[in-house]
Formats: structure tokens, sequence, C-alpha cells
């Protein structure tokens, strides 16, 4: 009878322990919700001062019906790419970048660069800040290498980037690299040997070479389309799609590309440029490297414009090989901004700024269709990034 009940006891402890490991293992989504910045009929901007604003963790263990498991009292900004946070591949730790903050000067409201970026622990019940780290001027666009042990920041108006080291979840600045001019986002090629790194108001794309913890820049760039915003690079390392946004950030109904990089190329070089449609931000490439979306905010926060679309949509493009081919565009919500596919592919997540909500969207091969079924967030979602797992 003793060994019995030991041998049950065994047998519930290991299944509360498989069961723990396969909550851990669901794939989170981190979203940054921006309070501080909307805008009114004749598009003047409204702004409100920090207090806010808010980080949230969610659960996709059912892609259809995600939970808020975390939700962090700290800054987020829509101004720059929807790419300013991101989760490193064991889930352990998330690293948030505080690109923008509102203060008051007399009676009136101003924005101006903040320079923080927050590490959050997703292991503690509920995730919570551990550290804040002081990056450069405008913290923007983020990336962590597949490895763990990297993360990049671009500072826009640092016109920088700040390379972190990561060891569980100690984040230490470890260099300052000069890019000389606005960068937006940057991001790692899957071996983790370069990166690549938006030249915002340069209308360029730069090549980093990283070596262990050392990134150099030597001055290589290629030329996007206008406005470079935001910077993915495929799965197998064979290309990089850019947005290149046309209007230094938002909409002004003319059509704008998606710059297509052939990053084997020796050097690596522009190959081609796809049409997608009116100011593109958003972007993400499905796990699998078969397809990618382009985010369109066709002047959707802009009422009195000529080219004014109550919602955004997304474009999207086929990958066969090194050709990128628009395949068609679907509506979406009021100013879409962050935009993920889960860490299997077969689902898509956008965040529709406006709206206060999240479009899902199901994937099956290269064909995404709309599930109509929307998630209603706390606030206007900025930013939004996937766990790799």
């Amino acid at each position: 009878m003793r060994i019995q009940l030991a041998m049950l006891r065994l047998l519930t402890i290991v299944i509360a322990m498989l069961g723990l490991s396969a909550a851990r293992a669901a794939p989170f989504m981190i979203v940054g919700d921006d309070e501080k910045l909307l805008w009114d009929d004749n598009f003047k901007p409204i702004l409100s001062l920090p207090g806010n604003d808010a980080v949230l963790i969610l659960d996709l263990a059912d892609p259809m019906n995600p939970k808020i498991v975390g939700n962090l009292p700290l800054k987020n900004s829509v101004v720059g790419p929807p790419v300013n946070l991101a989760i490193d591949p064991t889930n352990s730790i998330a690293l948030v970048a505080d690109s923008i903050n509102v203060t008051k000067e007399g009676d009136a409201l101003k924005q101006g660069p903040d320079d923080k970026v927050y590490v959050i622990d997703l292991k503690a019940s509920p995730p919570k800040l551990i550290d804040t780290i002081t990056a450069g001027k405008q913290p923007s666009g983020l990336s962590i290498n597949r490895a763990g042990t990297l993360a990049l920041v671009a500072n826009r108006a640092g016109k920088s980037i700040t390379v972190l080291s990561i060891k569980g979840t100690a984040v230490k600045v470890i260099d300052t690299v000069d890019m000389g001019d606005e960068v937006s986002q940057v991001v790692f090629t899957p071996d983790g040997k370069r990166a690549l790194a938006t030249k915002f108001s340069a209308h360029k794309v730069a090549l980093l070479d990283v070596d262990g913890d050392k990134v150099t820049y030597n001055k290589f760039d290629l030329p996007a389309g206008l406005w470079p915003y935001n910077v993915e690079v495929t799965p197998n390392g064979q290309i990089a799609l850019t947005s290149d946004n046309g209007a230094a950030g938002s909409s002004d109904g003319s059509v704008d590309t998606t710059s297509v990089i052939d990053l084997e190329a020796q050097p690596p070089r522009v190959i081609d440029r796809v049409v997608v449609g009116d100011g593109p931000e958003g972007l993400a490439i499905s796990p699998k490297g078969n397809v990618a979306v382009s985010l369109i905010l066709a002047g959707s926060n802009n009422k009195p414009a000529y080219f004014y679309h109550r919602n955004g949509h997304l474009t999207v493009l086929r990958i066969d090989g090194k050709k990128v081919t628009k395949v068609k565009e679907i509506e979406v919500g009021g100013l879409p901004e962050a935009v993920a596919f889960t860490p299997d592919g077969r689902y898509l997540y956008v965040g529709n700024y406006l709206d206060k909500d999240i479009s899902i969207l199901r994937v099956n091969g290269t064909d995404i269709t709309d599930t109509g079924k929307r998630f209603k967030l706390p606030g206007h979602p900025a930013s939004g990034r996937m766990s790799m797992h």
C-alpha cells in the first residue's frame, strides 16, 4: 500500500511538472501599449502625460484565445517602428525600449527622446521588471540573437547602436557603435555573424559584422527605398526584406516598397523592390520562410487627407527562394502597427492601434485568411513581438 501511495505521489508530481513545462513552452507575445499619443479629426497630435502605458505579456497556448498573463506599467511609444521590444530564445527575459517621453512645458505638452531599456523577467509569476538600462538617445527597434547572448538596440536620435550582453537575466551595456545617421531598427542574421540596420533618414541599410560580442560597422551601406523603417531576415539567411515607409513614418497617398536584399551575394546587394502600398511599417516573415507580410498604414490616422482609409491592411508576400511576389491584401484595423507570426507559422497577429485590439489571422502555406476574431486590449498596441519558441 505504501509503495502504491508513493508511486501515486510520484506520478502526481511528474504530471504537474509536465503541465508546468507545457505551460512554459507555450508561445508568448509581448505588446507595448502607448496611451500618450492620438490624433484628432484634423490630424493634430493629442498628447497625454505618461502614467497609463503598459507592456503586456500574452500567453498563446490557445492561439484563438490569447490570455494576458503580465501587465506591467512601463512606458512604450508608437513613435518608431513597432519592434522596440523582444523576447529571448529561452522565454526567460524580454527587453523593451522606452523611446519617447512626454513632458509638460508651461501649459503645453511636448514629446522628446527617452533613453531607457527595460529588462523583464518572464519566468516570474507574474512577469516583473528586474532592471532598467540606460541606452542611447531614443532607443527604438531592437533584436536578440538566436544564441540569446547578445542584443542590439537602434538609437534613432543618438545615431548609434547599443550592444547589450545577456547572461541569464543579467543584461549589460558593453559597447556603443556610432552609425553616423539615424537608425530605426537593427536585426541579426540567423547565424549571428552579421546584422542589418535601417538608416531611416539616409535611405540606406547598413551591414554590421558580429564576432562574438564585438560589433563593427565598416561603413558598408546598401541603397534602400525611401525612408527604410524596418528590416527582417528570412530564417535561412538568404535574403532580407525592408519596409520603405516613403513618408518619414507615415502615409502620403503614394505607393511604397519592400526592398529585397541578397545576403548571399558578395558583397550583399539589393536585387528587387516590391510595391506593397502606402506607408509600410510593421513587417514579419514566417518562421517557415515561405511568406511575409507588410503592414500598410493607408492614412488611417489622418482623417482630413485625400488618401485616408478607416482601416489599414496587410500585404501578403510569397517568398520563393530569392523571388518575392505580392499575393494579396487583407484589410485589418485602424493604424495597424505590430505584426507577428506564431512560432509554428500557423497564425498571424496584427495590432490595431486605433481599435485597441489584435486581429487574428490563419496561415495555410502561403495563404493567409482573416479569422474575423479580434482580441481586445486594455490600451493602444504600439509594438509587438513573438517568442521564438
